[in-house]
């Protein structure tokens, strides 16, 4: 067994009673003491602080940013060269069969590229990088912790700190001086609260970290209440709503998609799976990945199935993500489904223990985002 690791964040997570579990090779907090429903309504109306050391933090650098930009734009159907200095784009690596390898922040910071990907991928992902970025420097950031501050107050409470936040907007990045050491910053988040991301170095992230729960606003809160707040906002979990098997046009993703690496664009295709990835997004994918709103009070959890009858039949889909949803007081689900049962009020059944249970299609995301434009 591989012992796990921990993040600059572990003893102070410990200090205020969380509770610890396995995840991503980590030991991380899945809940602290308000519980996961509480911490989850409270980053809905105040502000919650997350501990997201174990993602990667990564470095590109070419020649210029532009270098840099091109150079990966071969890994991912994304305007990065287009992308403006103190900016950031959502993005995924595709595979050759036009499926997704993981998903990640990418940055203009200016002469190089910032990247921010998924902890249980991290290790490939920087291989990947490495191995295909020809002529770019692929540094892994290891001395430095990430932070999460999300919810309505978050713009007041981290202003008090670092002054000038404030008038960051949405998929804004930048590096502000702090008492903490130098900070790096994006005004984004996993919630579809307003929030930022905060890079800090890892021997002042506990400081950071006890200087914003000082604030009354602000609770700890865990893996548990991260997972309810993203997928009420629709947001997809690598390897559960989106992997190597799913398309970003099926996985209703298309979005992050610009029109210039599509047909007739000035980039077009020229990232692995182009072919298949083009032609859905002219013609349409087989199936969707959709919200799924469940009758009675019960959840439906990952790998339900999901059948176009309440008797007989074949499965016809699956859930990827299913829980509570505090916000919204119902249960909540995604899945995907073919493409002539994904429309919306769509009747489909879930098996639940051996008993098929009504559960609607419903549009995404459960909750509004919040974001600030």
């Amino acid at each position: 067994m591989t012992a796990l690791r921990r993040t600059p964040l572990a003893d102070l997570h410990e200090d205020l009673g969380a509770r610890m579990v396995p995840f991503a090779g980590y030991e991380m907090p899945v809940q602290f003491a308000l519980g996961v429903m509480k911490e989850h309504l409270h980053t809905r109306t105040a502000a919650g602080l997350f501990d997201v050391s174990h993602m990667g933090q990564v470095i590109v650098r070419g020649d210029d940013y532009a270098a840099g930009a091109r150079a990966m734009e071969a890994l991912v159907p994304v305007n990065l060269e287009g992308l403006a200095e103190g900016r950031q784009r959502y993005g995924f690596f595709t595979n050759d069969a036009g499926g997704i390898r993981d998903d990640l922040m990418m940055a203009n910071r200016g002469d190089h590229l910032f990247a921010v990907v998924n902890a249980a991928c991290k290790a490939d992902d920087i291989a990947h990088m490495r191995a295909h970025l020809a002529g770019c420097d692929v540094e892994e950031i290891t001395d430095r912790a990430l932070l999460a501050l999300q919810g309505p107050e978050a713009e007041r409470v981290l202003e008090a700190l670092v002054p000038g936040v404030a008038a960051m907007r949405f998929m804004d990045v930048g590096v502000f001086a702090s008492d903490f050491g130098e900070l790096w910053i994006s005004r984004s988040g996993y919630t579809g609260e307003d929030g930022y991301e905060i890079s800090v170095p890892a021997d002042e992230a506990a400081a950071l970290a006890r200087a914003l729960l000082a604030a009354d606003a602000v609770e700890p809160v865990g893996l548990g209440a991260r997972d309810s707040l993203r997928l009420e906002a629709g947001l997809c979990l690598y390897g559960h709503d989106i992997d190597t098997e799913t398309t970003p046009v099926e996985a209703r993703l298309a979005w992050a998609i610009q029109k210039v690496r599509r047909r007739g664009g000035a980039r077009e295709g020229g990232f692995p799976g182009a072919e298949r990835i083009l032609a859905e997004l002219e013609g349409g994918a087989p199936r969707a990945r959709v919200g799924l709103r469940p009758e009675g009070r019960a959840p439906m959890r990952e790998g339900t199935p999901l059948f176009a009858a309440a008797e007989g039949g074949s499965p016809v889909g699956h859930v990827t993500s299913g829980a509570f949803g505090p916000s919204v007081e119902a249960p909540v689900s995604m899945g995907y489904v073919p493409a002539e049962h994904a429309v919306e009020g769509t009747l489909l059944h879930g098996e639940v223990r051996g008993k098929r249970r009504p559960v609607r299609v419903a549009s995404l995301p459960f909750v509004p985002a919040r974001f600030k434009r």
